[in-house]
C-alpha cells in the first residue's frame, strides 16, 4: 500500500518512540536523577513530535556515504511511487479501511474517558468540603479513599491518618503541586490517546508516572521523616482504592519499585554525563528522516533505471533482519536487574528480622550487656546512639556502623554491644532469606539521671497497658463517649489524636489533643481520657516510671 507523507510522519513518530523508551530502558532506568529524568521523559514527547519536520535536506544530499544510500532506497520504493500513482489520493484510502476506522475509534473512546475522568476530579472537588490542615488547603473526601492532587488540587480523607501519616502524605502531594506534575500526566494521556495502538507510548507514559511519585517519595526522605516508617506507611495504603484515575497518587503505581528506588544507593554525579547520549541519538533519527524525504523526492530518477537491475535490488538481502528470537533483549535485562536485586541489602522486606524473643528482649539484651564507659560517666555524658548493622541470611549480626552519634566512647560501646548480639532471626523476601539493614537505638542514661523526679519517657521497655488490654481501652472508650449534639447536627465525624501520661502509679494526667477537627469533639475526646481508671504502669530497667502515651478517638456517626 503506497505511504503518503502524513502516514510517513505518522509513522516515523511511533517509531521514535520505541527507540526513545528502549534508549530510556538500557541508559536511565536505574539512576536516581529523577529531575533529570523527568526532562528527557518529557523530551521523548517532543522531539518525536518534531523531529521529522526538521530539513536537512540540503546537508544529507552532500555527504557521499548517504547519498549512495538515498540512492538505493529510491530503487526499493519505485514500485511503491508507480502504484501509488495508479491508486490516487491515498491518505483518503487508508482511513476508508477498516484499520483507519478502528483507528479513529480507538481515538474517540479514549478521548471520552479523559474527559470522563477530568469531570469526576471536578465534581469531587464541587462536593467535597475544603479544610486546612496546618497551612494547607485541602479537599476532605466523605469516606476513606487514597489521597491524591491534580493540578493545585489536593484530595485527602483525614480520619484515615495519623498525623505523622497526613503530614508525609501532603509533603508528598504538595511536591506534585508545587512542581506541576500534572502536566506530564496530561501530556502523556495525549500522546497514548493519539498513538494508543503503539505499546511504548503505554510504557513511556507508565515511566512518567513512576518518576512523577520516585520525585514526591524523594522529597518526603529529604524533608526528614523516617525512610522505614514511610514505607510501612505506603504498605499500609496499598489497599486503598482511588476515587478516580487521572491523578497524582500517594498510594499507587508499582508500589515495590518505589520502595526499591527509595532504598536505593544513590546515583553518583558523574553518572549525568550519559544523558548526554541522547543528542547523537536524536540526530540519527533526523538524518534517517530526511533520508527517506529525499529518497521520495528523487523517485523519478529511480523509475529510469532498467529492469534488470531493478530486480538485481529487490533481490538483495538485507545485511540485518530483526528476527523475533531477538526481541527478549528487555526480558534479559530484567532478569539481570532481579538477579542484582537479590544479591543486594535491603531495608525493607516482607518479613523483617526479629531478634529471638522479639523488641523487648532485644530492648533487654542491649541494656544488661551496656559498660558505662568510665570518661562518658564522669563528664555526665548521655543520650541515644543509632547504630545500623546487616542481619545476614544466616541471621549473624554484620557490619555494624553508627547512624548518629554523641561522642566517641558511647559510639564506641553501642557498636561493641550490637556486634555481640547473638544471631536473628533473619528477613525474608518471597520466602527466601535475604540480608536485611537493620537499626537500632542504643540508649545511654546515668542512673542518678535517670531517677529524676519528673522524667517522662516516651518509650520504654514496658509500655504502659489498660487493665484488660487495648480492646479492653477500645470498649471503655465506646461506652463513656457521649457525642456533642451540634457536631451530630452539623454531621461532623472524624479521628481526634490525644495524648496523656501515665505516672509511676498509673494515673493518668497532663492530657492534650495533639490533633483537633472541631473544639466539641476535641472536648469530649479530653473528658473520656480523664475518665480513665489507673494503668499498669511503663517500666524502664525493672522500676515504674512516668510515660507519654498518645490515643486516637473516632468519632463516627451511624
Amino acid at each position: 500500500m503506497p505511504i503518503s507523507p502524513e502516514l510517513a510522519y505518522f509513522l516515523k513518530v511511533n517509531v521514535a518512540f520505541a527507540f526513545f523508551y528502549a534508549f530510556y530502558r538500557l541508559l536511565f532506568y536505574k539512576d536516581t536523577f529523577f529531575k533529570l529524568r523527568r526532562a528527557i521523559l518529557l523530551a521523548f514527547f517532543g522531539l518525536a513530535m518534531v523531529y521529522p519536520l526538521f530539513n536537512m535536506q540540503e546537508w544529507v544530499r552532500e555527504q557521499e556515504p548517504i547519498a549512495e544510500v538515498i540512492y538505493y532506497y529510491s530503487l526499493l520504493i519505485t514500485p511503491e511511487v508507480e502504484a501509488a500513482e495508479a491508486a490516487g489520493p491515498d491518505w483518503i484510502s487508508i482511513l476508508g479501511t477498516g484499520l483507519g476506522l478502528t483507528y479513529i475509534a480507538g481515538i474517540l473512546g479514549l478521548t471520552i474517558r479523559f474527559f470522563v475522568q477530568l469531570g469526576s476530579i471536578i465534581w469531587l472537588a464541587r462536593r467535597s468540603k475544603k479544610i486546612m490542615i496546618g497551612d494547607v488547603q485541602v479537599f476532605a473526601l466523605d469516606k476513606p479513599a487514597g489521597p491524591f492532587s491534580f493540578f493545585r488540587w489536593i484530595f485527602i480523607h483525614p480520619g484515615s491518618h495519623s498525623e505523622k501519616e497526613t503530614d508525609e502524605i501532603l509533603t508528598h502531594e504538595c511536591t506534585h503541586v508545587s512542581q506541576w506534575h500534572s502536566i506530564d500526566v496530561i501530556i502523556s494521556e495525549f500522546i497514548t490517546i493519539t498513538c494508543w495502538f503503539n505499546p511504548f507510548t503505554w510504557l513511556l507514559k507508565r515511566e512518567v508516572r513512576h518518576n512523577l511519585e520516585y520525585l514526591a517519595d524523594n522529597t518526603v526522605l529529604e524533608s526528614g521523616y523516617d525512610s522505614r516508617s514511610y514505607q510501612y506507611h505506603l504498605l499500609g495504603l496499598a489497599h486503598h482504592k482511588g476515587s478516580t484515575h487521572l491523578y497524582n497518587s500517594f498510594n499507587v503505581l508499582h508500589l515495590k519499585n518505589r520502595i526499591g528506588m527509595m532504598n536505593k544507593k544513590r546515583s553518583r554525579g558523574i553518572g549525568r554525563t550519559k544523558y548526554l547520549m541522547f543528542v547523537p541519538l536524536v540526530l540519527l533519527l533526523m538524518i534517517v528522516s530526511n533520508i527517506e524525504a529525499v529518497a521520495r523526492i528523487t523517485k523519478n530518477v529511480a523509475r529510469d533505471i532498467t529492469p534488470p537491475l531493478l530486480q538485481a535490488i529487490e533481490n538483495i538481502s538485507p545485511l540485518y533482519t530483526l528476527k523475533e528470537t531477538e526481541t527478549p533483549v528487555t526480558a534479559s535485562v530484567e532478569e539481570e536487574v532481579e538477579e542484582e536485586v537479590t544479591s543486594e541489602v535491603f531495608t525493607v522486606v516482607e518479613k523483617m528480622p526479629r531478634f529471638p524473643g522479639g523488641d523487648a528482649v532485644l530492648l533487654k539484651h542491649l541494656s544488661k550487656n551496656l559498660v558505662y564507659p568510665r570518661d562518658a560517666a564522669s563528664a555526665r555524658i548521655e543520650g541515644r546512639v543509632v547504630v545500623s548493622f546487616v542481619v545476614r541470611k544466616d541471621g549473624s549480626v554484620t557490619d555494624p556502623v553508627v547512624v548518629r552519634g554523641i561522642h566517641h566512647s558511647l559510639d564506641a560501646e553501642a557498636i561493641r554491644v550490637v556486634g555481640d548480639m547473638p544471631k536473628w532471626e533473619p528477613g525474608t523476601q518471597r520466602g527466601k532469606p535475604v540480608n536485611v539493614k537493620y537499626t537500632v537505638p542504643v540508649q545511654f542514661r546515668l542512673p542518678a539521671e535517670e531517677q529524676a523526679e519528673g522524667h517522662v519517657f516516651t518509650v520504654v521497655e514496658q509500655m504502659p497497658r489498660f487493665p484488660g488490654g487495648e480492646a479492653a481501652l477500645l470498649k471503655y472508650i465506646s461506652s463513656q463517649i457521649k457525642y456533642p449534639v451540634r457536631a451530630q447536627e452539623e454531621g461532623i465525624q472524624g479521628r481526634v489524636v490525644a495524648s496523656m501520661v501515665v505516672d509511676a502509679d498509673g494515673n493518668i494526667k497532663d492530657i492534650e489533643v495533639i490533633r483537633g477537627i472541631d473544639p466539641d469533639l476535641d472536648r469530649e475526646a479530653k473528658r473520656v481520657i480523664s475518665l480513665l481508671p489507673k494503668w499498669q504502669p511503663g517500666e524502664q530497667r525493672g522500676r515504674k516510671v512516668s510515660v507519654k502515651y498518645t490515643i486516637p478517638i473516632q468519632f463516627r456517626l451511624q
